[in-house]
């Protein structure tokens, strides 16, 4: 379950993935098989040739893509989350929502 973020962001993220670009939405999120991760971020695209590349990039493997529902994404946590925020040029969601990073 997704906290700390507005109905239409959400709605935004669809838009896009379903739009075929490679889209980012980050929020808080508590899962126990995750201890010390309170964020997550997903960067969804429905072209999933396009993600996969994407995914290269970053050391990310075509298999560990979440591919259930409707939305294919990647989830990143952690200190991966925060090197590939920052290389993405998403600051405004590294700030949001990992305040003590630079």
């Amino acid at each position: 379950m997704a906290f700390g973020v507005k109905r239409e962001e959400l709605q935004r993220w669809k838009q896009g993935v379903t739009a075929g670009d490679i889209v980012f939405f980050t929020h808080y999120w508590k899962d126990p098989r995750f201890p010390g991760c309170d964020t997550v971020t997903k960067v969804g695209c429905s072209d999933l040739d396009r993600l996969a590349e994407w995914g290269k990039k970053y050391g990310l493997k075509a298999e560990w893509m979440d591919l259930r529902g409707e939305y294919p994404h990647f989830d990143l946590f952690g200190e991966h989350q925060e090197r590939v925020l920052k290389a993405e040029g998403q600051t405004d969601q590294l700030h949001r929502f990992l305040p003590w990073t630079e």
